[in-house]
């Protein structure tokens, strides 16, 4: 089973919030410079704009949304 999260991220379906950040894309948003590089994980979910569990690993990444699933770093090739 696909979770929502994971599928939004999968297909490239638009975010309505920036994962940095979890502001809307429509207001400015102030990155740091890893986050502009996308070396940094994302830590809001991109449906919802919520603050998601992350856990960094030496070799990648997952989140988790509490409302719209998990996303790991291996399945978007991050790894």
């Amino acid at each position: 089973m696909v979770d929502e999260l994971q599928f939004a991220m999968l297909t490239g379906i638009k975010p309505e919030f920036h994962p940095n950040t979890g502001r809307p894309f429509s207001e400015d948003q102030v990155l740091s410079p890893s986050a502009r590089a996308g070396y940094e994980a994302p830590r809001y979910c991109q449906i919802c704009g919520r603050r998601m569990k992350v856990q960094v690993r030496p070799d990648g990444w997952d989140a988790q949304c509490s409302r719209h699933g998990e996303v790991d770093s291996a399945y978007l090739g991050q790894r």
